[in-house]
């Protein structure tokens, strides 16, 4: 049993049915956010997921930290100077993950679009198509303007067309200018949630976290619990929060709060082994208008080109993948906006989609329904003692100020104070990252001389882990950093064991699919993933049916969910990235 595990079992041992305050239900990153936010007040929280932490709508974004620059057209100005400002507080706070990137839109008129933005502004239910320079121009002054708090990236730019070009040379040459502005991207949201739980864990040792666990019943005050072991437990806590996503309304329903408080759209994203588009990008985004209206985006992640992302009316999380029609939208998408380049089925290599937890609403296009967020309160009644706080909405990127409006309404409810700001509070690897280029290399020389590792690996690792690679490579395993996974040499035997006996794991998808990049990258394996298995099996104790389950499980829901096969034959993934890194 791993260190991790055996701190979380001894706390369950001694955990008592009233020792808990605030339970919250889903462990995405408005829960997660929540749970480190009221653990760093000192109060006692048990955060629970029926899955695995980060594993439901917080694993399916565009993976952006962005500003909303398209909420300027709806009005909605407090939500864009919040997520500006989270922006720029996340690139400070989660360095290891979070990154500049500069953004490009093409445009393709003078004037065009200027009634229609006015009309949405003042509340019409049709966007304006075909944003012309005029507007943009006035949209990107007012980016700028709110996201001056905590500046951290250059104001926008705008480009002639000859310099557009220049600027992103497979750019149909129909456009007339180009506008260059500044959003942020992470690489790793699921690990991120993952962080921001293990924080609150550290910050308070009488808080609990369960993943693969599930609500079985409410009753007089008190939530029975059975987690993925079989056992069962219960607590009276004095708050409920409902952090369940799409799945806030099922719960509800279980906690004996019929509610109808979510109304989610399909968001769906490809990803392109297309080597020539992301040179060409040269770490650029491009935000563009489809020839339907919508808004798309393409940019490099991982080496791989990102595509997305639809916004499709949908009420079955649990079912919820890209299909093949969307797939085609963006590869004509793409098509149309970069003619010369060529774009096939086969590039894909793996797809995603996630619910977003939207409002309710009755909104004629799904892109109008607002994505801020609230938090409405179901006062206690009879057989249901404690209240119940719904988070619904909200993004990526607010969640830390979505989690402080939400602790501050808890802590009153509690009759507690407030004993931090989470506003600069760094989270997981962020801790300690070296800031500036000079202390980074100090510190790769530093921890390759404590271990004996290479430099240039010890900079791979900090860029993947943050400063928890000093951990990984000083961690006592039966493996070396040497031993590298068949056909990911990116990846060592010794960072899967580490994971597998630190990271709160429970089955083998969350270390390919979660704590790792391994299956979106592509480059997962079929012995790949025999080697992974072996490792975790003998850290978690699985027995050898346990372990080919766990296989064929990953196999499964890549192929279903993901559009990816392993090819058992020729020992790699079918994209042909086997290789590639």
């Amino acid at each position: 049993m791993t260190d991790i595990a055996t701190d979380l079992e001894q706390r369950f041992a001694r955990l008592q049915e009233n020792d808990i305050d605030v339970v919250i239900l889903g462990a995405g990153v408005n829960g997660a956010g929540l749970f480190r936010d009221l653990t760093s007040q000192g109060v006692n929280c048990l955060i629970v997921d029926k899955a695995d932490f980060g594993s439901g709508t917080s694993a399916a974004p565009s993976r952006l930290i962005h500003g909303g620059l398209k909420y300027l057209e709806t009005g909605e100005f407090g939500l864009v100077a919040q997520s500006t400002l989270e922006r720029n507080l996340l690139l400070k706070n989660a360095p290891h993950c979070v990154d500049p990137l500069p953004t490009f839109i093409p445009i393709f008129s003078w004037t065009r679009g200027i009634w229609a933005a006015l009309r949405t502004l003042m509340g019409s239910t049709t966007a304006p198509r075909r944003r012309g320079a005029l507007l943009v121009k006035i949209g990107l002054a007012l980016y700028d303007f709110y996201g001056s708090r905590n500046r951290v990236m250059p104001r926008h730019r705008l480009l002639l067309k000859k310099k557009a070009l220049k600027e992103m040379p497979h750019v149909t040459p129909a456009i007339v200018a180009g506008g260059i502005y500044y959003d942020a991207k992470i690489s790793r949201p699921e690990r991120l949630v993952y962080e921001l739980v293990m924080d609150g864990l550290e910050a308070n040792g009488n808080s609990l976290a369960a993943n693969f666990t599930t609500l079985v019943s409410s009753a007089d005050g008190k939530l029975t619990f059975q987690r993925s072991n079989g056992s069962t437990f219960c607590v009276s806590p004095k708050l409920v929060v409902n952090a369940a996503g799409p799945w806030i309304d099922r719960v509800n329903e279980t906690l004996g709060a019929p509610s109808r408080l979510i109304g989610g759209t399909k968001g769906s994203h490809i990803l392109l082994d297309h080597p020539e588009l992301v040179r060409s990008l040269n770490g650029h985004m491009i935000y563009f208008e489809a020839d339907d209206g919508r808004i798309c985006l393409v940019y490099s992640y991982l080496g791989l080109a990102l595509v997305g992302s639809t916004d499709i009316p949908c009420d079955d999380p649990d079912n919820v993948r890209c299909e093949e029609p969307e797939i085609e939208y963006f590869l004509d998408s793409v098509r149309s906006l970069l003619s010369g380049l060529r774009f096939e089925r086969e590039q894909v290599v793996y797809s995603y989609s996630g619910i977003r937890p939207l409002p309710a609403s009755d909104a004629s296009s799904p892109g109008l329904i607002s994505r801020d967020h609230s938090a409405p309160v179901m006062e206690p009644q009879a057989g249901r003692p404690f209240p119940i706080i719904s988070l619904v909405g909200g993004k990526w990127t607010t969640f830390r100020g979505f989690a402080e409006e939400v602790a501050d309404l808890a802590l009153n409810r509690l009759q507690r104070v407030r004993k931090q700001s989470t506003q600069n509070l760094a989270i997981g690897g962020g801790r300690s990252f070296p800031a500036t280029p000079s202390a980074r290399a100090d510190w790769i020389r530093a921890i390759a001389a404590k271990t004996g590792a290479d430099p240039k690996r010890v900079d791979q690792l900090l860029a993947r882990y943050g400063t928890t690679a000093s951990a990984i490579l000083e961690h006592a395993s039966a493996y070396t950093d040497a031993a590298r996974l068949s056909g990911a040499a990116h990846y060592s035997f010794l960072e899967i064991d580490w994971i597998a006996r630190q990271e709160i794991v429970v089955h083998l998808s969350d270390i390919v699919l979660r704590r790792t990049t391994l299956a979106i990258e592509g480059v997962l394996t079929m012995e790949g993933l025999r080697e992974i298995g072996r490792i975790a099996a003998a850290a978690l104790g699985w027995t050898d049916e346990r372990l080919a389950a766990e296989i064929d499980d990953v196999v499964t829901s890549l192929k279903t969910f993901h559009g990816q096969s392993l090819d058992e034959t020729a020992g790699e993934n079918v994209s042909g990235r086997a290789s590639a890194r």
